[in-house]
């Protein structure tokens, strides 16, 4: 065989990384990159758009640009069309872009080009397919050659059971469930969906028992519960139904699903099934299993699989209300905002989900820097609804990362007007508020709000770390400040901002030695912190370490402080610390919380 040129091999070598861990691992795709170089080159005058269409692909992949690449890889397959290791990476391109039709093709191009490859996840493809199109024996005959390891095992032998349903075989379904072996955490899809399936088959008594079997493992699981809760409603347990809802709103308070369930009850209604075909069950069972992977943003290989299965969730079931809200908040997390906005206009109208969608768009709108839209939808919102706790937390959220404290702290106040009794849940509202109240120079009230937060939620070591931080930053209560401070970093060693936090308090009442050990470990916790790099530089310079204080304060310039604290830092590069302020800047001065979450009401 030739040696194929050295810009096509590059290229092709380069795409180990393309789409690592979707089905497939990395050191599967590093092979088969090497394969693809070594195949017979295709024509001279196609190689340099080949390779570079490869390199576009791969430079779109690493940004997990799913479009992009997919689009990428059709050019580089109408150069070479028949090269299965190339028909790979398209399919998952595509898959990950959710044209599931043209993943479809590109797999069954995949078994023809190499017809010895069991290649599961085409099988798992070609079988949702034929699933949708209610061909539930091809559906079969794929699925079962789909499953390979212990998740895709779970989805195929589901998918297996539904398309058997779908023939009219529930008995069979159920026995493909109930022979399936695997890990502890299989029971609960197990029970789950024999418990859907006879439902569903009209099967009244033994759906219950599945579905109560399915609770006792996991009370807290929002379809368990809603699945026996809506099951109960049905078999003239309204009370009982109304109480395993209760319970799970006592711990979850507000789910929106949980309180339409509430409400259709309270009426005199029945909750309907939770899935009313064969695809909406299996629709189900790949929105499960990829919600909770693709929360696993830390691994990317989980949550690519994760983005896989809620593709495919959405292809059987295009309005699935929780699948959508799933990828958008996995966009999220990859920090694609366009797509987690186009993905939560889907959600129905009528779907008690759509507000939620609403104020995730808007913060999303906020994230591309379009806040004034962002304020007017989420202003509407709460017009429509004034007791819309979760509109308004949104809001004040977004004032508050604008820096409007003023603003932000009079919103927070609409929402704890709502509250009857605050609650633990509440603590985040008063933390929030607290935090406008403090930089907008309201201390009293500010204080007053963070003990209120900590009377709510005891040791709480984001607020510990703000109001001691305040008291020193002020010389009041320093031993107590002091104490709360090394409480919250107890809690918290690895939190960057916290152990800041600690090390600037020990700068402040003038104990150097002490503030430049914490301030180190800071800064090798958060390397890129322009603030936390600013303060070692400060205590540095106290201690007669000039060239090292310049070097950080250098450091801390061109991380991109704030504006007014880049002022601050390039006076002290030019004149030192002894004919500048005390400190970078008087907000600078102020602790970082990891502030938590986006929702305290």
């Amino acid at each position: 065989m030739r040696r194929a040129s050295p810009i096509r091999a590059a290229a092709l070598a380069a795409t180990a990384v393309v789409l690592a861990g979707l089905p497939g691992t990395v050191a599967a795709q590093t092979s088969t990159a090497a394969a693809v170089a070594r195949r017979e080159p295709v024509r001279e005058t196609a190689r340099t758009s080949l390779a570079g269409d490869y390199l576009a692909a791969r430079h779109a992949s690493v940004g997990r640009d799913a479009a992009s690449a997919a689009a990428y890889y059709r050019a580089a397959l109408k150069a070479d069309p028949k090269n299965p290791d190339l028909l790979e990476f398209a399919f998952y391109a595509v898959l990950a872009d959710g044209d599931i039709d043209e993943a479809a093709k590109l797999g069954e191009r995949l078994l023809q080009a190499d017809r010895t490859a069991r290649n599961p996840n085409a099988r798992l493809v070609l079988g949702i397919r034929s699933l949708k199109q209610k061909q539930y024996g091809p559906a079969r005959t794929q699925l079962g050659q789909a499953a390979r390891g212990p998740v895709t095992d779970l989805i195929a032998t589901l998918m297996m059971a539904w398309a058997q349903q779908g023939a009219g075989d529930t008995k069979g379904a159920i026995d493909t469930i109930d022979r399936l072996s695997g890990p502890d955490w299989y029971g609960i899809f197990k029970d789950l969906h024999a418990g859907l399936a006879y439902d569903l088959a009209g099967n009244k008594k033994e759906a219950g028992k599945r579905f109560e079997r399915a609770y006792k493992l996991d009370s807290s699981a929002l379809r368990v519960v809603q699945a026996w809760g809506g099951w109960l409603s049905r078999n003239g347990r309204r009370d009982e139904a109304l109480k395993v809802y209760q319970t799970f709103d006592a711990s979850l308070p507000r789910h929106p699903l949980i309180r339409s369930a509430m409400t259709t009850i309270e009426k005199g209604d029945q909750v309907p099934r939770l899935v009313e075909s064969p695809g909406a069950g299996a629709a189900e069972a790949l929105y499960g299993l990829g919600a909770a992977l693709a929360r696993r943003e830390e691994e990317l290989s989980l949550a690519n699989r994760g983005l896989a299965y809620l593709q495919l969730a959405l292809y059987l079931e295009p309005n699935h209300a929780l699948a959508l809200l799933s990828l958008a908040d996995l966009y999220e997390a990859m920090k694609k905002p366009e797509l987690a906005i186009a993905v939560y206009k889907r959600v129905p109208e009528d779907s008690p989900l759509r507000r939620n969608a609403d104020i995730q768009m808007s913060m999303n709108l906020d994230s591309l820097e379009r806040t004034d839209e962002a304020r007017e939808a989420l202003g509407k919102l709460i017009t429509a609804h004034g007791d819309d706790v979760d509109a308004i937390m949104a809001l004040g959220n977004i004032l508050r990362d604008r820096k409007k404290y003023a603003e932000c702290a009079d919103v927070y106040t609409k929402a704890l007007d709502l509250v009857k009794t605050p609650t633990r849940p509440n603590w985040t509202t008063f933390y929030f508020r607290g935090i406008c109240y403090e930089r907008s120079k309201q201390w009293p009230k500010a204080e007053a709000d963070l003990k209120k937060a900590l009377e709510l939620y005891p040791e709480q070591p984001h607020v510990l770390n703000y109001l001691g931080y305040s008291w020193i930053d002020q010389h009041v209560n320093l031993d107590e400040g002091m104490r709360l401070i090394r409480k919250a970093v107890d809690q918290r060693p690895d939190d960057g901002y916290i152990v800041d936090s600690l090390g600037w308090a020990y700068y402040r009442i003038g104990e150097y030695d002490e503030a430049i050990k914490h301030l180190e470990r800071a800064v090798e916790l958060k390397p890129m912190d322009p603030t936390i790099n600013d303060h070692l530089g400060d205590a540095y310079w106290k201690v007669g370490r000039q060239l090292e204080a310049k070097f950080q304060w250098t450091h801390a310039r061109d991380l991109k402080p704030e504006p007014e604290d880049l002022a601050k830092i390039e006076k002290k590069l030019k004149v030192g610390l002894d004919d500048a302020p005390p400190s970078a800047a008087a907000e600078a001065d102020k602790p970082k919380p990891a502030e938590t979450g986006n929702n305290g009401g």
